[in-house]
């Protein structure tokens, strides 16, 4: 299951109470008090993690509740402090104040944490009260509550380019061409029900393509299943606009490319301005090469004609992909701002394949695997 936005209930935990205690000790006069401070509460940590696509884990629960530390003792024993629970989230994890509606954190770069509720620190034991003029304070002070938050995980992913376009127009074909994503493919609309984030490795080089569900009009508004997605190119620095030239629906190539732009710029201004490469897919289809000249004539850029399915145009649209990528990055560093450079074991599947089990009648009486095999099958 993919989510990609939850609420949640945060509680830090409370620090121990400090210790009221008297020494008391055979031939030791005048002991004095001896009483040990509480240990601190632990806190609540978000850190965004590697190989984290989902918010699915912590979309099970709904309330969080960090551990108490523990109460003074006599002879000046402090208590034991609470270890931090710590909740990973993918990297590019917005957080959100449910209550006031501002960010409080955007956890773009992985690695990024920050303490989102702060645990009670423990009370002081009577041995800090001690006074010349009191010498035998019998009062302590109790630990201090953690605090109480609720917090909405938005996730926007990380990726260097968004595939945008119709349902239906290649999208999910052309990710799996180029990229080791295997989305789920097949020859009606909204096959694409979640995002999909494949890496396109060309050795020393590589970028983080993310592949948008597909968007129909009114998808700013609340429409099909894009708009519930449309957060997820909003990192991503170029859009890869695909367009079918025969749709199923027999519509307009070029009033569909219309409408999705107008969609884009109004759920995000920025979007409709956002640097893009259109591609017309299926080549091989009759009247391709006809909408890609009526695009280049309405938007007087260059315009790629390819063909996933057997590979037609496929090297030429990478190489420009990541000629873009490149320029954007050098962009990016010379601003000061981090660029984050995945590796294909960054990303897994945000949901995992469903295993078929099969009945032990017909399993066989033993593997065809070598013990090797078997071993390396058990670590991945």
């Amino acid at each position: 299951m993919f989510v990609d936005r939850i609420k949640i209930e945060l509680q830090a935990g409370k620090g121990g109470d400090g210790c009221t205690s008297m020494r008391r000790e055979k031939y030791v006069p005048r002991g004095g008090p001896d009483g040990g401070d509480g240990g601190d509460g632990a806190s609540i940590i978000l850190e965004a993690r590697l190989g984290v696509n989902s918010l699915a884990e912590l979309a099970n629960r709904q309330f969080f509740r960090a551990k108490n530390g523990s109460n003074g003792e006599g002879s000046k024993r402090y208590g034991r402090g609470a270890k931090d629970h710590t909740l990973y989230v993918p990297p590019g994890t917005t957080v959100i104040d449910a209550a006031g509606g501002f960010v409080i954190k955007d956890l773009k770069q992985p690695g990024d944490s920050f303490v989102v509720a702060r645990g009670g620190r423990g009370g002081r034991g009577n041995a800090h009260f001690k006074t010349p003029e009191d010498r035998a304070p019998k009062h302590c002070e109790p630990g201090g509550m953690g605090e109480v938050r609720a917090v909405i995980l938005e996730l926007r992913s990380i990726a260097d380019v968004g595939l945008v376009g119709k349902p239906n127009a290649g999208k999910s074909t052309l990710l799996s061409r180029i990229s080791s994503a295997r989305p789920e493919i097949a020859d009606y609309p909204f096959t694409t029900k979640h995002p999909n984030l494949g890496i396109v490795d060309l050795g020393e080089k590589s970028f983080v393509l993310a592949d948008i569900p597909g968007l129909i009009e009114g998808a700013s508004e609340g429409l099909g299943l894009g708009h519930e997605f449309l957060r997820h190119v909003e990192r991503a620095g170029l859009l890869v606009h695909l367009v079918e030239p025969s749709p199923m629906d027999e519509t307009d190539p070029i009033e569909n490319y219309q409408t999705i732009r107008a969609e884009l710029a109004e759920y995000d201004a920025s979007l409709g301005e956002r640097e893009e490469i259109i591609v017309v897919t299926k080549s091989e289809l009759e009247g391709a090469e006809d909408v890609r000249d009526a695009l280049h004539n309405l938007t007087g850029n260059d315009v790629f004609l390819i063909s996933a399915v057997v590979g037609k145009g496929l090297p030429e649209l990478v190489s420009a992909i990541l000629d873009r990528v490149e320029k954007r990055r050098a962009e990016m560093i010379a601003a000061g701002e981090e660029v984050t450079l995945l590796r294909e074991n960054d990303i897994r599947p945000a949901v995992a394949p469903e295993k078929k089990r099969v009945p032990p009648h017909l399993a066989g009486p033993t593997s065809t695997l070598s013990n090797e095999h078997q071993s390396k099958d058990m670590d991945s």
